[in-house]
């Protein structure tokens, strides 16, 4: 069962069945939202990118992007850059591949940032979404849909964090604005 997940709000990543979950994956989708122009309307081609900051104890120490498909330890894995979406409501347009049990100890935090390298605002965006979901099994387990538009190009989507032993799941939901993850640095700070 999914769970719709409003900002600011917490899920444990843990199996009904009480075991802990092993490998998840962080989707985004998206879609441009159609303009009206002087002959009808048309959509315009966004270039959305998810990227997975990892943190030590508050410090950065990997960033897996766009750039950097891989973590230097291999346990987190960018599937690929979308330069268009489409697929909105449906699939992933760009995934995070997230293996839980070889994460190193020492990383307490991931964070997953969304940004519009192209700089189109979320208000040129539709349909747009990040998810959790059970690599092991593919069922999805918590949505969090990027609603609401707005004139700012980037959002702090959620953290995964251990807590006790165990991960867990946010629900941030902060805009920002800011074509990288190197320029959402000072916006995520306050939410480790």
């Amino acid at each position: 069962m999914t769970v719709n997940m409003s900002k600011g709000q917490a899920i444990s990543l843990q199996k009904a069945d009480g075991a802990a979950l092993t490998a998840v994956r962080m989707g985004l989708g998206w879609q441009a939202a159609p303009r009206r122009g002087l002959f009808g309307s048309r959509t315009r081609e966004i270039d959305l990118d998810a990227s997975a900051v990892l943190f030590a104890d508050k410090q950065p120490t990997d960033v897996v992007f766009f750039r950097h498909l891989v973590s230097d330890d291999g346990s987190v894995r960018h599937t690929g850059d979308n330069l268009v979406g489409g697929a909105g409501q449906g699939g992933d347009d760009e995934a995070i591949l997230v293996d839980l049990q070889r994460v190193p100890v020492h990383i307490d935090q991931i964070v997953f940032t969304v940004n519009s390298f192209t700089g189109q605002t979320f208000a040129e965006v539709q349909n747009a979404f990040c998810r959790l979901v059970d690599e092991t099994n593919g069922q999805e387990l918590a949505r969090y849909t990027l609603t609401g538009g707005g004139q700012y190009t980037a959002q702090i989507m959620a953290t995964v964090q251990r807590a006790g032993g165990a991960w867990q799941m946010k629900a941030v939901g902060e805009p920002a604005n800011g074509r990288t993850f190197q320029d959402l640095m000072p916006h995520i700070v306050p939410h480790l």
